[in-house]
């Protein structure tokens, strides 16, 4: 079940964050949202999750309507989100089992959930260590591991690797694609083009509109993502 956005506008006051947005992120597939610092992703995640909502345009999450029934289109998704969100003095697991509580799960099925999703992040050995008590690189893996709980259709996360260290970077980005691979859609924002591969879907936005959209392989047609993204943001990637 795919994430839709269409026509989707939004500003602070008379400074326009996002200008007549048009997307789509499908199960199966890895989609990076590509853009540099202030391009309008944070501001797409904030209406993304009902964080706050625009007066225009049209969010769809796995068919549920966010404008017609908000409730239900956010038990779709799962969402990491760019700061830190552990309890850091619970353990792994206990982090978890708060988490499906909020969604009506608990005993054995919470047990089961739980267990799965730690054994799809290679966390099933660290649940019962305290949040504190793990590296940047295994607190994203936790955060992850609690999104996946709910079993949402779609998964967003906005900037997850912020801080991380390259190898703890490439780790998560090589889960996160294996979760598109087994069929979940995947929306995947960054500025880094170094966590974009050639087969994934590439949504880069600028300046609160989205310039180009297609396989990253057929955007860039033999040309360093790198110096693609700088060729049409002007920015250092």
């Amino acid at each position: 079940m795919s994430l839709t956005v269409e026509g989707l506008s939004y500003s602070y006051g008379a400074k326009r964050a996002l200008d007549d947005l048009s997307l789509e992120a499908v199960p199966g597939r890895f989609t990076a949202l590509l853009g540099p610092n202030g391009a309008g992703k944070s501001t797409l995640f904030g209406l993304l999750t009902r964080l706050f909502t625009a007066p225009v345009g049209r969010i769809v999450i796995a068919g549920q309507d966010m404008g017609q029934a908000p409730r239900a289109a956010l038990a779709r998704m799962g969402i990491v989100f760019q700061s830190q969100t552990l309890d850091l003095d619970l353990t792994v697991r206990q982090n978890l089992v708060y988490f499906a509580a909020l969604h009506g799960l608990s005993g054995r099925a919470a047990r089961l959930r739980i267990d799965a999703a730690l054994e799809r992040l290679a966390m099933r050995e660290r649940a019962g260590e305290k949040a504190r008590a793990l590296n940047g690189g295994h607190r994203r893996r936790a955060e992850i591991a609690r999104a996946l709980i709910h079993d949402p259709a779609v998964l967003l996360l906005d900037e997850p690797t912020v801080g991380l260290d390259a190898q703890a970077r490439a780790a998560i980005t090589d889960h996160v694609h294996d979760l598109a691979s087994d069929g979940m859609t995947v929306l995947w924002a960054t500025h880094l083009t170094d966590e974009v591969r050639r087969e994934d879907d590439l949504l880069l936005l600028h300046r609160g509109r989205l310039l180009a959209s297609g396989r990253a392989s057929a955007l860039t047609e033999g040309e360093a993502l790198q110096d693609w993204f700088l060729a049409r943001t002007g920015e250092p990637a």
